[in-house]
């Protein structure tokens, strides 16, 4: 499931795109929001099919080693344990899996030379041999290879980065969020068991705070920009980068309407995205504006937290 942090940028990335361009209703961005979110979800079982079409490339470069006229006795006698990986037989084997792919229309079938690629990437790495050249084998050997699969071969691959662009411009960006369901999904995998896919959100509560926290961030921008020009008097507020801006006053609306989230875990989200999404040096700025605002407006009991809220995490 997607974590608050990469809901938060999501609707960071809407608002900001909505402030850049042309004004719709609230009512219908936030329903371009939510189907952006859900084509975010697309990738995940995507990137997760990703190792079977290695697989089925690899059993293709095995079957014309054997159908050669002279073949060599590597060829003839080829190393079968990539391809006989139990975690990988898993994954081609699950229904919800294929389901998934099936319904949402994703497979790698148009990317042969993306898939070559991967395959001729992954044999030449470390990780691929010794796992090609060990002695016996077992479940949680070929689940080890696999996560390696995506952290050393798929993770910062310039030529899906490219083939992902093609297929969405959000996809690239979101990469490294799905890679972390991924590894999370092959971790939760078991012998003999069905795939147990995670779902796009943990539960209701986190779909409830997307809507809520861009629909607030949207209403009260410009009360909550007042807010932020009060503590940068001493800066030319027209040259504060618009991300900015929007990390700020969306950090605002979270923290004046969302009672259950600590202050802490509120301010340390946004100064960590504002690392990546914002202007070079921006957090630090950003981290200093924050935590007056949010002192002062704890002081004027304009931030009331109940329950967990009240925790400092």
């Amino acid at each position: 499931m997607f974590s608050r942090r990469f809901l938060r940028i999501k609707v960071l990335k809407a608002l900001y795109a909505h402030l850049s361009g042309a004004v719709e209703s609230v009512a219908i961005e936030e329903k371009n929001l939510l189907k952006g979110i859900d084509k975010s979800y697309d990738l995940y079982p995507h990137i997760l099919s990703l190792i079977v079409d290695i697989k089925r490339y690899a059993e293709e470069r095995i079957e014309i080693g054997l159908k050669k006229h002279l073949p060599t006795a590597e060829e003839l006698n080829p190393n079968r344990k990539f391809v006989s990986n139990a975690v990988i037989a898993q994954l081609e084997g699950s229904d919800s899996l294929d389901s998934m792919l099936v319904e949402r229309k994703l497979g790698w079938a148009n990317n042969p030379e993306l898939i070559k690629h991967l395959y001729n990437k992954m044999t030449e790495a470390d990780y691929y041999n010794e796992y090609m050249n060990s002695e016996g084998s077992s479940y949680t050997e070929d689940r080890k290879f696999v996560e390696e699969f995506y952290i050393q071969t798929v993770q910062d691959d310039q030529m899906l980065t490219e083939v992902l662009e093609e297929s969405s411009i959000m996809w690239s960006d979101d990469l490294d969020f799905i890679l972390i369901m991924v590894l999370r999904t092959l971790s939760a995998m078991r012998k003999n068991s069905e795939v147990a896919l995670l779902p796009q959100y943990k539960n209701e509560d986190d779909e409830a705070f997307v809507r809520s926290l861009f629909a607030r961030a949207l209403v009260g921008y410009e009360e909550n920009l007042a807010i932020v020009e009060q503590y940068t008097k001493n800066w030319d507020v027209e040259r504060i980068a618009l991300m900015d801006n929007v990390v700020m006053t969306t950090a605002i609306a979270e923290l004046t309407g969302f009672d259950s989230i600590p202050v802490k875990v509120t301010l340390d989200e946004y100064i960590e995205i504002a690392k990546y999404y914002s202007t070079l040096g921006s957090s630090t700025f950003i981290n200093g504006i924050l935590d007056k605002i949010s002192t002062d407006l704890l002081a004027k009991g304009a931030i009331v937290k109940q329950g967990r809220g009240l925790v400092e995490i």
